[in-house]
């Protein structure tokens, strides 16, 4: 008896609906499309439409979560049990690595392409070099130890494992050689592609995360001081967190989101480009209520008075809390918004400007870097450098438009002691940039996680870290199913 068989030609066969490799990495418009599929990451639920906000912001001291889906809630507060959560921990991680593949395809495909304009190929592999340091950036900040992937692989590749430092490495390149080809600024018709100075901003951000202050300084020299200043400066508060005037002087680097397409999350042309953070952070009945704020931030932004004796206004444009009517004076918030007494929610790219709910194609662009935070990072690098004195102006610059008084009239106990100054900063970046999805950064570059002295005191604010492991929880688990299945890959340390 015979068994029919097939050719192995057979049933390799070409999806005639789509091109493949061979056929599509062929010309100026080819590469364009590649770069754009690359922003497209942007849009993807482990990306920064949705469940980055939840490692970032909500793991952070700033906020926590109360929601009825334990598990989800349990990756707010350091109770990784399956580390295959998908939500928690494999949906973001898959999506980085996309994101990385589809950088490397333009890096290695484009150098192909021949172009008209040389210049606009150097800034086409510019951008996929800018956006490959962009999320081994967030990687180390997640992961640490996340192995690097260069080149294009095969599916039965096993990429080596790496070490934190090594993939600092890898951003520090990609962003050095990225900035070299960058504009500094792009025409009208291509604002939102990162520039010279988002190049040099995220450069300075990952020194800073090593304590390289020297490197860190020099980098954001650029915007602060150097050939890129004129382009930079701060706008009315409010200003960062809507959906008009945005990709303003203020604003460094941006996810540009839109409300164009109201549909599932994808990779087909009419895939949603909205984020679903608002949906997920919004006070009960608005949203889903997934995410909160810690109100200790409130209390913090009530300390200290403007020059008139007022409150803090970035609160107003900060939080939801039960007396943010009261406390500003206007019918604004009058809703049927269910809080409780002691609760807070983050405002920040909220529309209850415009509209009394949610959903999940909020348009409101993501200011991933913005002017402010380069100013007192800069602040920061200067006091550690010991220039303090030097330092005070920039975050004066910031204190300004909030209508404070200059820092050494309100706080002159500081003077030129580093330490002090270093903790005065901690309180300026909270209140400039809570909700900002910089506060879990900040507190690894502070070392306030490396003992268990200082976890103690953050847990004073967030009882959260009462669950945290010093040497453990500093980084996320690797995903479990990615260790058993790469052998060259060694889960993280005390997991």
């Amino acid at each position: 008896m015979s068994v029919p068989s097939c050719k192995k030609d057979l049933l390799n066969q070409d999806n005639p609906n789509t091109l493949t490799v061979e056929q599509f990495w062929k010309t100026e418009s080819d590469a364009q499309k590649g770069v754009n599929a690359i922003y497209a990451m942007s849009f993807q639920s482990g990306s920064w439409a949705r469940w980055i906000y939840f490692r970032l912001d909500l793991t952070s001291d700033e906020g926590f979560s109360n929601s009825p889906w334990a598990e989800l809630a349990d990756w707010t507060r350091f109770q990784y049990i399956n580390y295959n959560f998908w939500e928690g921990n494999v949906n973001t991680y898959r999506d980085t690595y996309k994101a990385i593949f589809r950088c490397n395809q333009v890096l290695t495909y484009v150098p192909e392409i021949p172009f008209t304009d040389e210049t606009k190929k150097t800034q086409t592999l510019a951008q996929a070099k800018f956006l490959r340091a962009f999320y081994y950036y967030y990687a180390a900040i997640l992961w640490e130890n996340f192995p690097i992937v260069t080149e294009l692989q095969n599916p039965t590749d096993l990429p080596n494992k790496s070490t934190l430092s090594e993939v600092w490495s890898q951003v520090e390149k990609d962003l050095i050689e990225a900035s070299a080809d960058l504009p500094e600024q792009w025409a009208s018709s291509e604002v939102g592609r990162p520039t010279k100075g988002a190049a040099q901003a995220l450069l300075g951000k990952a020194y800073m995360q090593q304590h390289k202050w020297n490197e860190a300084k020099t980098a954001f020299d650029y915007l602060v001081t150097g050939a890129g200043k004129g382009y930079y400066g701060l706008v009315n508060y409010q200003d960062n967190f809507r959906a008009e005037n945005e990709n303003n002087k203020e604003s460094v680097f941006e996810i540009q989101f839109s409300d164009a397409n109201k549909t599932a999350e994808g990779d087909g042309p009419s895939s949603n480009m909205g984020s679903n953070r608002s949906q997920f952070f919004a006070p009960r009945s608005i949203g889903w209520s997934d995410g909160q704020a810690r109100n200790w931030i409130i209390a913090e932004f009530k300390k200290e008075k403007t020059i008139n004796g007022q409150i803090d206004p970035r609160l107003r444009y900060t939080l939801f809390y039960p007396g943010l009517e009261a406390d500003f004076g206007d019918k604004t918030y009058g809703r049927s918004w269910a809080w409780n007494a002691d609760e807070a929610w983050f405002k920040k790219y909220s529309r209850d400007y415009m509209r009394n709910n949610e959903d999940y194609f909020n348009q409101i662009n993501n200011r991933v870097i913005r002017y402010a935070d380069v100013l007192l990072m800069y602040a920061e690098a200067l006091n550690e450098l010991g220039s303090t004195a030097q330092a005070y102006q920039y975050v004066n610059t910031v204190r300004t438009r909030a209508n404070l008084a200059g820092l050494a009239l309100a706080y002159p106990a500081i003077g030129t002691n580093k330490d002090l100054f270093r903790e005065r900063l901690k309180t300026e970046r909270s209140l400039e940039l809570c909700g900002e999805s910089v506060r879990w950064a900040d507190l690894k570059r502070w070392g306030d996680l490396d003992t268990q002295e200082g976890v103690n005191k953050v847990a004073l604010r967030d009882p959260d870290f009462k669950n945290f492991v010093v040497g453990k929880n500093i980084r996320l688990p690797l995903p479990q199913v990615e260790v058993e299945n790469n052998t060259n890959l060694v889960q993280n340390p005390n997991y």
